[in-house]
């Protein structure tokens, strides 16, 4: 009964202060300090100082950003005009053309930069203008774009992999393997969908552009080789063992520096703006880390894992209510919350819960992945849909009317993960070991 009083009382008290528009972090510290004070005999700062100094000097956590600022160093590049003229020639026999430059660009532009928004707006500025020019229709040139650009959290190196990583102590190689199959799965979804819209509004498209010889599109192919060197460094030293993901994060740098520097655009001006975002992009997340492993702890002092999974537990779900149940839960959390905040917030209590309905962690991890990039395109608090707003002037609505589509089928990839778990638990156990 004191425990549920306690989680009462600490959920109120926790959004009341987020309400307040205090940090996610300072929040979840200040209700996990109150809470070992009010309920437990615990010392609360000595408590507080050793969890977040374990957490904090984590190894794991050093690749974060070290990814992040290979992403801001490739943003401000030209690698999104030279991915559109290496893959344009190649798109153009398909049904949909043009519109498939979205899903393959941002899927090419995700293995090298590990942030969705970042995805939505290196791939954004130069594919939304070319296709406007050539009279696409805006509704589907937005709406691919939104969808395809939160496949930056599924294929590797993600962000979103490395926080949960650290938060269920999982291997964050592990999971980047584990990704790759999910990630191709929605491209698959994704192209699926347009080559249908395309022959089903045939009359929306415009005039195919002349057929471009094999020579000529052979050629457009070197603008790729930048992107393509990296992908293989960054990802291929992790999926072959050569390196783990520091170590991959590391080379990543040293190579998004040097196609600054080749494509003339590494100044010191651009190489400080790069690290300083960086640097506030990983303090800050840094920061949540903290303060959820101080809740991690102290919501395990007070026993309220024990506690909902008990109460869950005699509900008698069996795995798939308990799936949707928690597909619902995170698709209603994404619609206030970004997906950082929605991992740090919930895991204390839904790992324990997951462990002992026997879903696999590595499994569970892109499980959640997948619906997290959801909240990505749902309003009011999605990211991606605020990135477009600025790039296209249209309306909140417009955008998530447009991203609508692409949302049910991250929904059907939820489906299809569960039918087939082995997508996402094979690779990580064949190429790593159990």
């Amino acid at each position: 009964m004191e425990s549920i009083s306690a989680a009462g009382f600490l959920l109120v008290l926790l959004f009341v202060i987020l309400s307040a528009g205090i940090w996610i972090a300072i929040a979840l510290i200040a209700v996990s300090a109150i809470g070992m004070i009010l309920f437990t005999d615990s010392p609360a700062g000595l408590v507080m100082a050793t969890t977040v100094w374990a957490n904090s000097s984590s190894w794991t956590l050093t690749a974060l950003p070290l990814f992040i600022w290979m992403g801001e160093i490739l943003f401000r590049t030209r690698m999104s005009e030279d991915l559109f003229r290496g893959l344009a020639p190649w798109m153009n026999w398909l049904p949909g053309r043009l519109l498939h430059t979205n899903v393959v660009g941002c899927a090419m532009f995700a293995t090298v930069s590990g942030s969705s928004t970042a995805t939505c707006a290196t791939i954004g500025r130069m594919t939304l203008p070319e296709l406007k020019r050539r009279n696409y229709p805006d509704a589907i040139s937005v709406g691919s774009l939104s969808g395809a650009s939160t496949l930056g959290l599924m294929i590797p190196p993600s962000i979103t992999m490395i926080v949960y990583g650290i938060t269920a102590q999982v291997s964050v190689s592990k999971l980047f393997i584990a990704g790759i199959l999910p990630g191709i799965m929605l491209m698959l979804l994704f192209g699926g969908y347009i080559v249908a819209w395309s022959l089903v509004r045939r009359r929306s498209m415009p005039v195919a552009d002349p057929c471009i010889p094999l020579r000529q599109r052979l050629a457009s192919s070197r603008h790729l080789l930048p992107i393509l060197a990296l992908m293989v460094g960054v990802i291929g030293s992790i999926y072959t063992g050569l390196a783990t993901a520091t170590e991959a994060a590391i080379l990543g740098v040293v190579g998004a520096l040097a196609i600054a520097a080749a494509s003339g655009n590494l100044t010191r001006a651009t190489f400080w703006e790069s690290a300083m975002s960086a640097m506030r992009t990983s303090t800050m997340i840094a920061f949540i880390l903290a303060g959820s492993s101080f809740m991690t702890v102290a919501v395990g002092f007070l026993g309220i894992p024990r506690m909902i999974t008990e109460a869950i537990g005699g509900l008698g779900l069996s795995p798939p209510m308990l799936l949707a149940l928690l597909t619902l839960f995170f698709i209603m959390l994404g619609c206030v919350l970004d997906g950082i905040s929605i991992i740090v917030l919930t895991s204390a209590i839904l790992l324990p819960l997951v462990t002992d309905a026997g879903f696999d962690l590595i499994w569970f991890g892109i499980y959640l992945v997948l619906v997290i990039e959801m909240s990505m395109i749902t309003p009011p608090v999605g990211f991606n849909l605020f990135v477009l707003k600025a790039m296209t002037n249209r309306s909140i609505g417009f955008i998530a009317g447009a991203s609508m589509p692409f949302f049910l089928l991250m929904l059907l990839a939820v489906a299809l993960l569960y039918i087939w778990p082995s997508m996402a638990t094979m690779l990580p156990r064949y190429m790593m070991g159990s």
